[in-house]
């Protein structure tokens, strides 16, 4: 009989379910975004969010079976994320996901946000361990190997503003809509690179580590020096665009170079996940220098790179796949869960067997 686990995903400004086969095969991806609702205010307001989560999680779930064409009955697992993400929002799905789980004799798993992004390309590209990924998003920056599920070596992060941070945080400057990122690759396709010097931090310094909130601070102090002239937004944008694409390419380069000498893979590969892996101009300097360094790009769908219920549910088809065991209905959802801080080992301690 086919294996379905359904997912769901609140970790933020989006409702999102999934149904998909224990095989990988995507049956139902339904997600209600909150973005207009948010909008109004500059930002993500956590408690209209969560308020949100829970006038329409039913509706989605329901939607999700029915684009699915099946019912609760034929459910083997429920996954949700539990971390990070904003808490309001992460408990509204957890609570969901546990009651179900309960209720339907099933396992429930307790997924880590960022291992969702960090699986999908798994899911979607085949790829296999170990890898190397740039986990980049409105949230978190950072580059990992990817051992195995629950199972990551941290090379280097942001010290203090995601990449996308970074983008939302100089849109709101610009006058530009949320979310940021989309509308500054829109805007800098008309724009020169060339037309303002920003700076690329971290770039001269060993290691793999990040920064963007300099980053972000030049770009306000140039918008003001340039008199907030509209005719300008474009070239800023564009400069904007070009120096995090240096920065991530640089850090990433160097980042290669450490993976290979730890793991000496014959044919790597390096993936790119999460809401700024949209970016193209993003993509198209992270495929070269992959190339340049011998190894394979990846990057997921875009319509997979951003928060979704597919990758949640993923990675709990992984877990069971590598033999892991499920999470306790115990489990409390943390608003702040680094990735590398998991391995199996304190997986397996943390997670008892829910059935």
């Amino acid at each position: 009989m086919e294996q379905l686990i359904l997912g769901i995903e609140t970790s933020c400004d989006e409702t999102a379910a999934a149904i998909i086969s224990d095989d990988g095969q995507i049956l139902a991806n339904q997600i209600s975004s909150q973005i207009s609702v948010h909008q109004r205010h500059g930002g993500v307001v956590p408690e209209i969010a969560a308020r949100a989560h829970i006038d329409r999680i039913e509706g989605v779930i329901a939607a999700a079976l029915a684009e699915a064409n099946t019912d609760t009955s034929q459910l083997s697992a429920i996954a949700a994320t539990a971390g990070p993400g904003l808490i309001g929002g992460v408990l509204v799905g957890t609570v969901v996901a546990k009651a179900m789980s309960a209720a339907l004799s099933v396992p429930y798993y307790a997924v880590n946000h960022l291992e969702g992004h960090a699986l999908t390309a798994r899911l979607t590209n085949q790829v296999s361990f170990p890898y190397l990924l740039l986990l980049v998003s409105g949230g978190h920056t950072q580059i990992l190997a990817v051992e195995a599920p629950a199972k990551y070596k941290l090379y280097g992060a942001t010290l203090d503003d995601a990449a996308g941070e970074a983008f939302d945080k100089s849109a709101k400057a610009l006058g530009l809509p949320m979310p940021g990122g989309p509308h500054i690759e829109m805007l800098a396709k008309t724009g020169d690179a060339a037309g303002f010097d920003l700076p690329r931090p971290m770039i001269r310094k060993p290691g793999c580590d990040l920064s963007f909130s300099g980053l972000k601070t030049a770009v306000i102090q140039a918008w003001d020096a340039a008199g907030k002239d509209a005719a300008r937004k474009p070239d800023l944008a564009a400069a904007l665009q070009q120096a995090v694409c240096d920065c991530l390419c640089q850090r990433s380069r160097a980042a290669m170079q450490a993976f290979q000498h730890d793991y000496q893979v014959a044919n790597p590969d390096f993936v790119v996940a999460g809401g700024v892996a949209a970016n193209q101009t993003i993509r198209n300097g992270l495929e070269h220098i992959s190339a340049e360094n011998g190894f394979s790009f990846h990057a997921p769908p875009i319509n997979l790179c951003t928060d979704n219920a597919v990758m949640i549910a993923w990675v709990a088809a992984e877990y069971r796949h590598a033999g892991l065991a499920a999470s306790s209905r115990d489990f409390a959802p943390l608003p702040r869960w680094p990735l590398a801080s998991l391995t199996p080992h304190e997986t397996t301690k943390k997670m008892d067997h829910a059935s």
